[in-house]
């Protein structure tokens, strides 16, 4: 035998071995397709393929980051101990009782009611609205956004947080560390918010030569602005103008479409519990939770929340659960709006079967992408939503669509930063707020009105009959889809 054929049988035994190893790793708590996907990349392309497994592969944060995580909820578990403080649960739905004892279970956080919520669906009017908001503030500011950029559209917000600052209020703001590298001014806004006496730092860190190093896609997406534990936001925008300063974005003339909702009431206070939790895990610096009693004798506001915090800091998909059981229960409508719509199996499979059973399901995503896989990705879905009965709203260019909400049986709804897609039920650390109250769903109905009046269907014959160099881009895009 040559050593030729010794090297060739070497190489051969080694990519078996490769093989049975990568099965073994890679299968371990992982969804099946996932695992099978994972596999196929090692086997076939042996080492950019277990490169990239071992740079990506991982989807829970490092172990000292998750020790805080469950201290934290500890601590809220035994500041919520007792009756759950709720409105109205007489009015649930049968369902929503067990729905909010799963987001205890996974997230530690109550649902409590007395609250008065206000959605707003205009860019400008929600930065204006969140700078009121601070300039009434007369103890602290906690701010935590995905991107933040000192920019002309959220000038007022970063001036607002001076005059906070020259009153004498505490400012603390956290910024996902690799969405501020992706985006202009990030040392002018840090310079900034140092030069008003702001905490400023920044979520999951890349800086390997400081031992700050997790696998670099798992970000913090959540959008929170707290003023004095009784004022909150939340929803899908970030502190940047509406084109994201992107070449190409202004070239095509697309800008972003969002919803916030203003949150006054007891569940301010669990969105301050998000954001001390991560202020923990990135200075480990353990604020002190709010632990006042709450009072609803005498509240008139109608809206009960629930803050559910979900991503790789925790053991399980949070909002993945919460959101497949909702599908399931639904028996007279189901509203979703997602832009990046690459949902899991247990998803998919929920929203075709509540389709198959006769219930309307609507779908609302943006024509056109800014993000070429995942747009791709999500078209590859739709033959079968549209063949289940799913009706597809696309959104009119040149817009981007960015709010992440839906409603189910216009009871209850979910709004909040995560999207309908993978990186979002894993990968990501994003906050969604369960919600439930006639006034609140009569709002949100009113905004997807307006959805559907700016949006064109898409219809199953037009869709089949699109060009093949466009289902092979959808389908190909589909499958990286399922690396995590």
């Amino acid at each position: 035998m040559s050593d030729l054929d010794i090297w060739a049988l070497a190489l051969g035994a080694g990519h078996v071995a490769l093989g049975l190893l990568a099965t073994i790793l890679v299968s371990r708590n992982r969804k099946p397709a996932e695992a099978i996907a994972w596999v196929m990349a090692i086997v076939f392309v042996p080492f950019l393929g277990a490169a990239a497994f071992l740079l990506v592969g991982f989807g829970r944060l490092p172990a000292h980051r998750r020790a805080k995580q469950r201290e934290v909820n500890e601590l809220i578990l035994e500041r919520t101990r007792g009756p759950w403080l709720t409105s109205h649960e007489p009015d649930w739905p049968a369902w929503l009782a067990p729905a909010t004892q799963l987001n205890k279970a996974l997230g530690a956080l109550p649902m409590v009611g007395g609250n008065e919520i206000t959605l707003n669906d205009d860019y400008a009017g929600t930065i204006t609205q969140m700078a009121l908001a601070i300039d009434a503030a007369r103890h602290r500011v906690h701010v935590q956004f995905y991107i933040g950029v000192h920019d002309e559209a959220t000038a007022p917000f970063f001036e607002a947080l001076a005059r906070a600052r020259g009153r004498g209020v505490e400012v603390r703001v956290l910024l996902d560390h690799l969405a501020s590298l992706m985006y202009p001014r990030r040392k002018e806004t840090t310079a900034f918010l140092e030069s008003i006496g702001a905490q400023v730092h920044h979520m999951l860190p890349l800086r390997p030569w400081r031992g700050q190093w997790q696998r670099p896609d798992l970000r913090n997406h959540r959008k929170i602005l707290v003023v004095d534990s009784s004022t909150g936001f939340t929803g899908s925008i970030n502190l940047i103008e509406p084109r994201y300063h992107k070449a190409k974005n202004i070239r095509r003339g697309m800008s972003w479409h969002e919803l916030m909702m203003r949150i006054e009431g007891p569940a301010v206070r669990e969105l301050d519990a998000v954001f001390i939790t991560d202020w923990y895990s990135e200075t480990g610096q353990l604020l002190e939770l709010d632990t006042t009693a709450i009072e609803l004798e005498g509240a008139t506001e109608l809206i009960d929340a629930q803050v559910l915090p979900s991503g790789p800091s925790f053991e399980n998909d949070n909002s993945l659960k919460l959101f497949t059981m909702m599908i399931h229960q639904a028996t007279k409508r189901v509203s979703i709006t997602s832009p990046y719509f690459v949902p899991d199996e247990s998803i998919l499979l929920a929203i075709l079967t509540t389709a198959a059973r006769g219930v309307p399901v609507e779908l609302f995503v943006s024509e056109i992408g800014d993000q070429a896989m995942v747009y791709h990705a999500q078209r590859s879905y739709y033959e079968a939503l549209l063949r289940a009965g799913v009706r597809i709203y696309l959104y009119r260019a040149p817009k981007v669509l960015h709010a992440k909400h839906f409603s189910i049986d216009d009871e209850v709804a979910v709004i909040g930063s995560s999207n309908m897609d993978m990186r979002s039920f894993s990968l990501n650390m994003e906050i969604s707020v369960l919600l439930h109250g006639p006034e609140l769903l009569a709002d949100l109905l009113r905004v997807e009105d307006r959805y559907r009046e700016n949006s064109r269907e898409l219809e199953l014959g037009p869709w089949l009959a699109r060009p093949l160099r466009e289902r092979a881009l959808d389908n190909l895009a589909r499958l990286t889809s399922m690396l995590q």
